[in-house]
């Protein structure tokens, strides 16, 4: 798992800025509270499609998005696995993916193939980035990230697994494995390709799930969960739910160590947000019956969560069962009445329904009675 203890705070609100190691160094580790949890309804992200699950309630704590790409460009962003071939001698370009798109070269030897880390481990690099033209956008003397978490650029992620300790390395990548079509405002511009100089300082296994006391159980859940709404807010919907579950992993962990009743409390808030978040990005991807797992989970917790009973109205109607999403829609309403995406989505649903009743004797009209009846009546 990542070092340092970064909470929940002080994160800038613009997430397109974050750096390459964004929210998992330890640099944020003495950070205070942010906007982010600071109990604010942020906005949906816009979708251009009027019917790709626009209408989703916002995930858990995102401040109010930028521009999204498109799905078939967050579906792009799968995490892919770095090829084993080429040769590892000083000056010759490996071609990681077997693409020309990422490409590693040796320029200073390391200690043995032996010493590669392996994933899940903490590393520790030394990291310049430039641009093309020679500028500097990143420079770190100590960086610590966990290996395969999804915690940098996939660009790190895929070549520093391929290093040796105290191999001193450059790293050429296509704008595909660093910040894509979105860039880096202010420093990246959109499909920047990117030169990484790295050079592996440490690899040692992540601390102990079972031995972190319940504060840095909650510091490191909510270090996984806010990268993953990184992922969400530039749409690397993918990359997100890898996040999400990282987060609920340590939150799910067996522990060794008591937690207090406040811990406790903590712990399962995080874990609503996961879950909630996770549905949302299986929602952005048609994966209807993971999203219905996880939206189920959160109302075993807490039966009255509106976001919750949303997404699997939702789910349901997108699944054809209007008759037992226009209830679900309905407890939603009746619990954030001035929802006006939750009303809109219940009278289309229940449109869906009364027409697969009777399509000859349905007429618009019909939805002036909607909130007059009861539930039973559907």
């Amino acid at each position: 798992m990542a070092s340092g203890g970064d909470s929940p705070g002080d994160v800038s609100s613009d997430w397109a800025a974050t750096s390459l190691v964004d929210l998992t160094s330890p640099e944020l580790a003495k950070a205070s509270t942010s906007t982010m949890d600071s109990g604010e309804d942020f906005e949906v992200l816009d979708d251009e499609e009027e019917d790709d699950m626009s209408g989703l309630p916002p995930l858990e704590d995102v401040p109010a998005s930028k521009t999204t790409v498109a799905k078939d460009d967050a579906q792009g962003s799968t995490s892919e696995q770095p090829s084993e071939e080429g040769s590892e001698a000083v000056e010759e370009w490996m071609d990681i993916l077997g693409s020309g798109l990422l490409k590693k070269k040796v320029l200073v030897a390391g200690q043995g193939r032996e010493t590669r880390p392996v994933k899940n481990q903490d590393v520790t690099i030394r990291l310049k980035a430039t641009l093309e033209d020679g500028t500097v956008v990143e420079e770190h003397p100590s960086l610590t990230f966990t290996l395969g978490d999804c915690d940098v650029i996939q660009a790190l992620d895929l070549c520093v697994q391929l290093m040796e300790m105290r191999e001193t390395a450059l790293i050429q990548s296509d704008p595909k494995y660093c910040y894509g079509s979105q860039g880096r405002s202010p420093d990246i511009p959109p499909d920047a390709a990117l030169s990484l100089e790295v050079e592996l300082l440490e690899a040692k296994d992540a601390p102990d799930l079972e031995l972190l006391s319940g504060k840095e159980k909650v510091e490191l859940a909510n270090r996984k969960r806010e990268r993953g709404n990184f992922h969400y807010q530039r749409a690397d919907y993918v990359l997100a739910i890898n996040s999400y579950d990282v987060a609920l992993k340590v939150i799910g962990s067996s522990s060794k160590v008591e937690f207090s009743p406040e811990e406790e409390a903590e712990l399962l808030d995080v874990k609503v947000k996961c879950l909630n978040n996770l549905a949302a990005s299986q929602l952005k991807l048609d994966h209807y019956e993971a999203a219905l797992r996880s939206c189920n989970q959160v109302l075993e917790q807490q039966p009255d969560n509106v976001k919750a009973l949303f997404r699997k109205g939702k789910v349901l109607a997108q699944q054809g069962e209007y008759s037992e999403a226009i209830p679900i829609l309905k407890a939603a309403l009746k619990l954030e009445p001035s929802n006006k995406v939750s009303k809109g989505d219940l009278v289309s649903t229940v449109d869906h329904e009364l027409r697969q009743r009777s399509p000859t004797w349905w007429a618009p009209w019909h939805l002036i009675t909607l909130f007059l009846l009861p539930t039973k009546c559907f």
